[in-house]
């Protein structure tokens, strides 16, 4: 079993940044690809980054958030973290890390999530 927890979430104007972490609990936690998503209201829930290893830290983005969003993690601390950069109001949304086999983009493959923190941009 893994447990994740999100924290981070707030205001923000646009252009401004935020961090979110996500600590994770769990015996194997270093073992699983770690990602993030988020859902607005009305949308479905959508990849904003993920992390694996593979002989080295493999980071993956939507497009929509390229160059400006980074993922990263501390498997020593059991911290995933993502951090924003330049937001835009229509970053706003329920932000969610999550943990699955596989750092895909696709929500459904990954089998433990947190809570989610809200992140809002004004304009």
């Amino acid at each position: 079993q893994v447990q994740l927890v999100e924290s981070g979430g707030g205001l923000v104007q646009a252009g401004g940044s935020l961090r979110l972490s996500c600590a994770a609990s769990g015996r194997t936690v270093s073992s699983y690809a770690m990602g993030w998503f988020r859902q607005a209201p009305g949308k479905e829930r959508e990849f904003v980054g993920a992390i694996n290893w593979s002989g080295g830290f493999i980071t993956y983005y939507a497009d929509s958030v390229k160059g400006r969003f980074t993922v990263s993690r501390d498997n020593d601390k059991n911290t995933l973290w993502l951090q924003m950069n330049s937001l835009k109001p229509e970053d706003t949304a329920v932000y969610y890390c999550a943990a699955g086999r596989g750092a895909t983009v696709k929500w459904n493959d990954y089998g433990y999530w947190g809570q989610g923190t809200q992140v809002t941009v004004s304009s």
